[in-house]
């Protein structure tokens, strides 16, 4: 009778568990590192200094109660790291546009890297090469369906482990 004599603080203490054991697995504490993305291949260069980066991070989680449409999806921040590895940029990736486009940064040509949070799977850390006068694209917000996705191919795609391609690969 000694066990069932305290059966009421049996219960919010295997909830307490329950629930830290769901909000562990509610966290992806993977940090991915992808291959380099460039931009297209087959684009043409420019005769430009720069090139443009555009990310599609993963959704903002949180509710922006200050948005008048509150259903429309906002793409998170990023960090852009120069190829050393020194901080240039938290990139604030929400345009503010009805149409939900992420901010585009020109940057002078060269490699970077950015830190991101790609849906489904953390944190993602992506190098990137900007080319004079191309735009660089990444696509993290998962479930986009590339108007080219025939030209991919296992050479020219980064991939994220489920197979979702995040952009091309940087031309050789």
């Amino acid at each position: 009778m000694l066990v069932f004599s305290n059966i009421k603080n049996i219960y919010p203490i295997g909830a307490l568990v329950v629930s830290i054991l769901l909000a562990g697995c509610a966290f992806d504490h993977r940090n991915l590192t992808l291959t380099p993305v460039g931009p297209a291949w087959g684009q043409t260069a420019v005769a430009s200094a720069t090139g443009t980066l555009t990310v599609y991070s993963g959704f903002k989680v949180n509710a922006d109660f200050n948005n008048p449409d509150s259903s429309r999806r906002e793409y998170s921040n990023y960090k852009l790291y120069a190829d050393d590895g020194k901080l240039l940029q938290l990139v604030q990736n929400d345009t503010g546009i009805a149409l939900s486009s992420p901010a585009a940064v020109s940057l002078a040509v060269g490699t970077y890297r950015i830190v991101a949070h790609a849906n489904g799977y953390g944190i993602v850390t992506v190098p990137v090469v900007i080319a004079a006068g191309n735009n660089t694209i990444l696509h993290l917000e998962g479930g986009y369906t590339w108007p080219n996705e025939a030209e991919f191919n296992q050479t020219n795609a980064v991939r994220l482990p489920d197979g979702a391609i995040v952009g091309w690969r940087t031309a050789k």
